[in-house]
């Protein structure tokens, strides 16, 4: 695998984990959404990856002679919770039922932001072999002066 493809990967890697951190904040954002446009509470949404090959415009030719390709990691769906809501007992709320219950989005905040501490650190780690390959690439062309 050449330098470049592990940077095409850890790219990859960086894109997948801002994807997951934007579906946690929004998850956040709509914890207290008692009412969405399709009817109901919001429902809290998971981010799900894969592997998939990966390819550059600097590592093509690289690519072609060695026929080696890498793989990365994408996101293939985003899922909704199928979990039933939480049913809370406020009779005054706009959106109570027949019996005073209002239903909530089943989420944990603190949770939520385990899994933002997560993402964010995954990124970070896709960057710090960013860092370290820029490094390598560095350190390989002062040798050859």
């Amino acid at each position: 695998m050449s330098l470049f493809n592990l940077l095409s990967v850890s790219a990859s890697g960086m894109a997948a984990q801002r994807a997951r951190a934007e579906v946690i904040v929004e998850n956040l954002a709509n914890s207290e959404t008692t009412r969405t446009p399709e009817g109901g509470p919001y429902r809290r949404k998971d981010v799900v990856f894969e592997s998939e090959a990966q390819g550059s415009p600097f590592s093509a030719v690289f690519q072609a002679e060695m026929s080696a390709g890498s793989m990365g990691v994408g996101v293939s769906q985003v899922i909704e919770d199928s979990r039933p809501p939480d049913m809370r007992y406020q009779p005054g709320h706009p959106h109570a039922d027949a019996r005073g219950y209002v239903a909530f989005p089943h989420m944990s905040p603190a949770e939520e932001m385990v899994d933002l501490m997560g993402a964010t650190r995954g990124y970070q780690a896709n960057v710090a072999a960013i860092s370290a390959v820029k490094d390598m690439v560095s350190k390989s062309i002062e040798l050859m002066k």
